[in-house]
């Protein structure tokens, strides 16, 4: 294995979920300024994250949709517009079937 590639300050450090105040101790060699008394009377440093697994959809079970200005539906309607273009072009290379012609005779 090689030598001095690992972090020195590995250390116990507290995440809080920004979402939803859900808070855990781990070990992190992440730097903050930031620290938080722990539920055993320790003081650790306190590292705020904005999303964790108990407030992501995946492992919460919940969908959330978030549309921001609109991309769901510009997507939905070029998906919709490009259904249709392709559909014209399977119309218009269908060949064309042709009514007999009548014959026109003329009287003499």
């Amino acid at each position: 294995m090689k030598k001095d590639i690992h972090p020195k300050d590995y250390r116990p450090v507290v995440f809080e979920d920004l979402n939803n105040g859900f808070r855990f101790l781990t070990k992190s060699t992440v730097k903050t300024t930031d620290t938080i008394k722990w539920e055993d009377g320790k003081e650790y440093p306190l590292v705020k994250v904005h999303i964790s697994s108990s407030s992501h959809p995946f492992f919460t079970g919940q969908e959330k949709l978030v549309d921001i200005e609109g991309r769901v539906d510009r997507f939905k309607a070029r998906q919709k517009a490009g259904v249709k273009a392709r559909e014209a072009k399977i119309e218009a290379a269908k060949p064309k079937k042709s009514s007999p012609k009548k014959e026109v005779k003329s009287e003499e």
